[in-house]
């Protein structure tokens, strides 16, 4: 539904975006930011939450490529004792070849390691095809399609034995790959110079686990470096094992550095 809202508000813009101003010439070379979260709490409640982005940037006439990394770890009371509740890490990487100022070709990676979802590792590589359909001073929209291949492997459990006398046995489930289809649909509307809304949208679809994330972000600017954003981020993963959830959220409020 909200990905759906999303996609009908930017059809909407569409018309009025044709009139909108040239957009101003993309920074070329190198450039990038910094973002971060942190959050302790003690007394009655206690808690430690840490989250955090790295995101470097290439651009010229000819590419545009982007690397980044994310972690997210948080630490909290539990029945059992005062345990991590979430350690997360990300890392991906596109590389993107220009073909003219709308039309390009991308390959992508992406990996990621999470202990407590269904999975504890998968990655996927990609090729695919890429085109901006809206730049102008205001708004951006660019969407990307192709192919790729992916590798899950799914979380290990625990079997208790029929003899309470034996130990647990740890099992592993063998790894999965399969052909996914990669989509990726990136919106950015600037309401001035200072503030802007971001929203992100990656599928990696195959014939088995079927993976859908949504990254939205509304940054304001206080310097020509420093900006607040708050972001909320929806992840599904269509097939897990039992006593998972297939959908997570997260909202974060962040300090962003760029350079």
């Amino acid at each position: 539904m909200k990905t759906t809202l999303l996609a009908s508000a930017v059809l909407l813009a569409l018309p009025l975006a044709a009139f909108a101003d040239p957009p101003p010439p993309p920074p070329q070379g190198w450039s990038g930011s910094g973002e971060a979260g942190l959050s302790i709490a003690s007394g009655n409640t206690k808690s430690q939450n840490l989250n955090a982005k790295l995101d470097i940037k290439f651009n010229d006439d000819q590419w545009t490529d982007d690397f980044y990394l994310t972690a997210l770890r948080n630490k909290a009371n539990t029945p059992a004792g005062y345990d991590l509740t979430a350690n997360r890490y990300e890392a991906g990487a596109s590389l993107g070849y220009r073909f003219d100022e709308r039309s390009y070709i991308v390959g992508a990676a992406r990996y990621e390691h999470d202990e407590f979802s269904p999975y504890d590792y998968q990655y996927t590589v990609s090729i695919g095809y890429g085109y901006q359909i809206l730049k102008n001073a205001s708004d951006e929209l660019a969407v990307e399609i192709g192919p790729g291949y992916k590798v899950v492997q799914p979380a290990s459990y625990t079997l208790l034995p029929v003899d309470p006398l034996s130990p647990p046995v740890k099992v592993t489930p063998d790894s999965q790959s399969n052909a996914v289809a990669r989509g990726k649909i990136a919106y950015r509307h600037n309401f001035s110079d200072t503030v802007a809304f971001v929203d992100t949208f990656v599928t990696e679809a195959g014939s088995g686990n079927k993976f859908f994330q949504n990254d939205a972000g509304l940054a304001v600017k206080m310097n020509s470096k420093l900006a607040l954003k708050v972001g909320y981020q929806v992840r599904h993963n269509s097939q897990v094992e039992a006593g998972f959830k297939k959908t997570d959220s997260l909202l974060t409020t962040n300090l962003v550095y760029s350079f």
